[in-house]
């Protein structure tokens, strides 16, 4: 008989309401809530980033110490319930009142400390979890730590997910020891190509390996996806699952958002259309019924920018706008701006990161640009569904998973295959005849009435937590 799921700690550094910067805080910020709903005893421990949380509304704990190599720091533990949701909240000074959540010189000690200090802090709750379901290079310690010092959590099996490969916790061997608190002996463990490498050594330890789309998994076979590490992924490739992300689909309704400028619904879409013209007013734009084209992107080039940029030309031959909101790469940014001097009634180019903008570019606009060369999974492409934008992708990553070609009445968006300017050219035109057509409405009703909540996301991930502890 299997065991019934009753405990999983989800150990991460980003968590919405908190602090996000992209995609994993909304994961953590979602799907603990809809395996509570699903009967699971679902926890959260994140850093405690003083600068993004005020201590005033959590629970102080206790106090206790922690041991890194040499360094025994202290920990103070707090916590507060969300939505029926217990989260933990490290805190140390020193390693977490930081200006910045990432990029510091010392993140590896930083991320240490807080993956020895899961750990330690579950000795002092007395709480034991069936599984403890770390994420992302930062946390790839604590499966780490689990299987080389925690030996007493014996029954407690470790779930690792990785959220994009491309960041993989690189560092000089030479701090093993001094920084990570490992001895030589266990170094094979975390070597690749001469250095530590955490996600290597994460994904070796673990008992199920996850990530975040289906095809990403399948993409993750071939080294030019996995970032060099297609070999440790072929090697661990009997318990590497890919589980397609969901939204918090009430954050992301537009009957309900507060931050835009009229609620509609896929029943009702004539508040659609003041977003559009509010936004317009917003922007400088001439007001005009034209399809709008949406990019809410960082920008980089594994996001397909360059597509936009080599194809751009062609796109403003056609009746349309293009709003552009994101910052990245200097030369992405500076060519957007250099755009929007040019063809000033046409193009809009915000360079900046802006939740609120954000929004009401989803609720204004009509065809979402995501031409990504990789994606593990990507969110953005279902929230411009939740939100009327017609998602315009290239078949990659989640990106292939969640978005559908329109054909007749099928389909919920525009997706092309080849990594090229004149297949994404060819959606782009697809998606702006359609506009035109009474074809439109019944592809914007898919798009809206799309399911991508967590629930069955949620069902995915208990199977394998069941299969880890028969």
């Amino acid at each position: 008989m299997k065991k019934d799921i009753k405990k999983v700690l989800f150990v991460a550094t980003e968590c919405n309401p908190f602090w996000a910067t992209g995609g994993l805080g909304d994961v953590i910020g979602s799907l603990p809530g809809a395996l509570r709903n699903a009967g699971v005893d679902a926890r959260v421990m994140l850093p405690l980033f003083e600068k993004s949380l005020d201590k005033a509304g959590l629970t102080r704990l206790g106090q206790i110490t922690v041991p890194l190599a040499w360094r025994n720091q202290s920990c103070g533990i707090y916590t507060t319930q969300r939505g029926g949701v217990t989260y933990y909240f490290v805190e140390n000074e020193y390693y977490f009142k930081r200006p910045a959540i990432y990029g510091e010189y010392d993140d590896g000690e930083r991320f240490a400390f807080f993956s020895r200090a899961v750990w330690e802090i579950l000795r002092f709750l007395d709480y034991k979890p069936d599984v403890v379901h770390s994420n992302d290079w930062q946390t790839a310690l604590v499966p780490i730590y689990h299987k080389l010092i925690y030996r007493d959590f014996d029954k407690t099996k470790d779930v690792f997910t990785i959220h994009n490969i491309e960041y993989q916790g690189k560092f000089d061997r030479a701090i093993l020891g001094d920084v990570f608190g490992i001895d030589e002996e266990h170094y094979s463990l975390l070597d690749f190509d001469g250095c530590i490498n955490l996600v290597k050594g994460a994904m070796e330890v673990c008992d199920a390996l996850t990530t975040v789309s289906p095809t990403y998994a399948q993409q993750l076979s071939d080294n030019y996806y996995a970032m060099g590490l297609g070999a440790i992924v072929a090697k661990n490739s009997h318990k590497l699952r890919g589980i397609l992300n969901g939204i918090d689909e009430d954050l992301y309704d537009p009957s309900k958002a507060s931050g835009i400028f009229a609620p509609f619904d896929a029943a009702d879409l004539s508040g659609k259309a003041e977003n559009k013209h509010e936004l317009q007013r917003l922007l400088n734009l001439p007001l005009s019924d034209a399809p709008m084209l949406a990019v809410i992107s960082r920008l980089a080039s594994h996001k397909g920018i360059d597509l936009i940029k080599n194809t751009l030309d062609e796109i403003l031959k056609e009746d349309v706008q293009l709003v552009v909101l994101g910052t990245g790469e200097k030369s992405y940014e500076e060519y957007f701006s250099h755009m929007q001097q040019t063809v000033p009634g046409k193009v809009s180019a915000i360079i900046a990161f802006n939740k609120d903008l954000a929004q009401k570019v989803y609720a204004a606009s009509d065809i979402f640009l995501m031409p990504s060369k990789s994606e593990p999974c990507g969110l953005s492409q279902m929230i411009a569904c939740r939100f009327g934008s017609i998602p315009v992708v290239r078949a990659t990553g989640g990106l292939k998973d969640s978005i559908k070609h329109y054909t007749k009445k099928s389909g919920n968006g525009f997706v092309f295959d080849g990594y090229n300017g004149g297949e994404f050219l060819a959606a782009v035109r697809k998606a702006i005849g359609c506009y035109r057509t009474d074809k439109w409405h019944e592809l914007r009703h898919n798009a809206m009435t799309s399911d991508f909540g967590w629930s069955k996301s949620a069902r995915a991930y208990i199977k394998i937590y069941k299969e880890l502890t028969k």
